[in-house]
């Protein structure tokens, strides 16, 4: 085994699945994290007694066997863990009482959506088939392994597992929802189906895949919520050995001779390593950490501000009443838009984890809306008296929207916590206080299949793991870009990958080259 050493910036999920698997191979590795807790954006806070969760919504990888499990299982995340299934996705409502119920199993949501409009029929059978295309297709595939370590043998294999996917992919690849629902004629699903997998941009494939794994059971939540599943992971990386060091902010890699030797921390205290794995803010990794010396035009094109990413506002309320009997998750599109902050609302979606009996206290109800917001009207107002007074005023109208369609609610607010895109900036140092990185739309999707360089240009040792590798995002994409960084250390020095499952589940290490 080496006994070389590897020092990653970030206890985000990648940056904590990195160091998993760094010590699964035997490197002593050290993360260092700005913040006092690990998990970075997958995260969770707590007001009054209510838990508000800001990351998870489902957890590709919660079915035993199935696509992502195996990772999960070497992180030590889902060992005892319950993780909760729901049959839909969403429901979304119009002012005047019509329900369209995103159903997961696409039997089932190809008769709601029959029932709703028999005159969409083509359409409605086209995307009811398109979740079954999707139910065998394994996502974890793409991203098992760095591409540029693929032989020929393995990537012919890579190809072959792919082909039965391939009409799928060109058929769902590059719609995106906006697009499929001009094909509607029923006003109502017109408008409802551009919002059903939450955003207009997303494409289609996604959605769909997402629909087809929760009818698999392999998208549930993860009881706790996301905190403490971060905290799973925390644990097993120091159960393997590892260094974890909180309240550490980097200031700048440190470099000889185009080669990464370590980091410097903002109070001056300095770490060398043979590897640095970046698992923080990309764009700050690169023009801050390493101030811009290792680019060419691709990257600086990425980071140009051309490409799209998720600034938002979470409101949270504590309400004290049981709203378990409501859908989990429902979208209100408004019949009259409403201005929030920077732009006029013309939908608003609602989600309650009345499901997970540990989020809130016994009768009561913990509540959010993600609500996508302009980073920089923002930043504009911070620190002037107008900022706090904004926030204070869109929690007051979100309450008061949602008073309308759920009277009562107003009078039994607990709680009403609002953070906006710099709350996301400052506490985990994402640019534009993006939650997801890229947000997933069809030029991202374009980006993603192509695959994003977990390397610099002419800068050697040092790799990148984290959303801003993994276009769109996701819990389970971050964790497999942490695995991967490891892989090309473990290629770089001519050794085996290694991996464990958690010891709860058994100790045998397996090749996973």
């Amino acid at each position: 085994m080496a006994s070389k050493s590897v020092i990653i910036i970030g206890a985000g999920m990648a940056g904590l699945a990195a160091g998993c698997y760094a010590q699964m191979n035997g490197y002593q590795s050290h993360i260092f994290e700005l913040h006092d807790l690990p998990g970075g954006l997958c995260t969770a806070w707590e007001r009054k007694g209510y838990t508000f969760d800001g990351c998870l919504h489902y957890l590709y990888g919660s079915g035993e066997g199935q696509p992502f499990n195996h990772v999960w299982q070497e992180l030590g995340a889902v060992q005892g863990r319950r993780f909760i299934h729901l049959d839909q996705y969403q429901t979304l409502v119009d002012d005047a009482g019509r329900m369209f119920s995103v159903y997961c199993d696409p039997d089932r949501l190809e008769q709601h959506m029959l029932d709703l409009s028999p005159t969409d029929a083509d359409a409605i059978h086209d995307l009811a088939d398109g979740v079954r295309q999707f139910l065998e297709f394994d996502l974890s595939v793409m991203s098992e392994k760095p591409r540029q370590l693929m032989d020929g043998k393995e990537g012919l294999a890579l190809g072959r597992r792919m082909l039965p996917y391939v009409p799928a992919l060109a058929r769902w690849g590059m719609v995106s929802a906006q697009d499929f629902a001009q094909r509607f004629r029923d006003p109502f699903l017109r408008r409802a189906v551009p919002l059903m997998f939450s955003w207009p941009e997303i494409p289609m494939m996604a959605g769909l895949a997402q629909l087809a794994y929760m009818a698999n059971r392999n998208a549930g939540f993860p009881e706790g919520g996301s905190l403490e599943f971060a905290r799973a992971v925390e644990q097993r990386y120091l159960a393997l050995g590892g260094q974890l060091h909180y309240k550490a902010q980097v200031e700048r890699v440190l470099v000889e001779n185009d080669r990464a030797v370590g980091v410097r921390l903002y109070n001056d205290d300095v770490y060398h390593s043979d590897y640095v794995i970046s698992a923080c803010d990309g764009r700050g990794a690169i023009f801050s950490l390493l101030d811009g010396q290792y680019t060419d035009r691709h990257v600086r094109g990425m980071y140009d501000g051309h490409l799209p990413t998720y600034p938002m506002l979470q409101v949270s309320l504590g309400v004290a009443h049981d709203l378990a009997a409501l859908p989990a998750r429902t979208t209100y599109l408004l019949g009259q838009p409403v201005r929030i902050a920077d732009a006029e609302r013309h939908a608003l979606a609602v989600k309650h984890f009345g499901f997970d009996p540990t989020m809130a206290p016994a009768g009561k109800s913990s509540v959010t809306l993600l609500i996508p917001s302009d980073y920089e009207w923002w930043q504009r107002i911070y620190g002037h008296h107008l900022y706090k007074t904004e926030q204070t005023q869109v929690g007051e109208l979100v309450v008061a929207e949602l008073e309308k369609r759920l009277p009562g609610l107003q009078a039994n607010l607990e709680v009403v916590d609002v953070a906006t895109p710099l709350s996301y900036e400052r506490y985990t140092g994402n640019w534009r206080g993006s939650t997801c990185g890229w947000l997933l739309t069809l030029d991202t999707m374009r980006l993603m299949l192509a695959g994003v360089s977990q390397t610099l240009p002419k800068l050697d040792r040092f790799y990148m793991a984290g959303q801003w590798v993994e276009p769109g995002g996701g819990v389970p994409m971050a964790a497999m870009s942490g695995r991967k960084a490891v892989q090309l250390i473990c290629a770089a020095e001519g050794q085996p990958f290694r991996t464990e499952v958690a010891p709860e589940m058994g100790h045998a290490l397996r090749n996973a080259s």
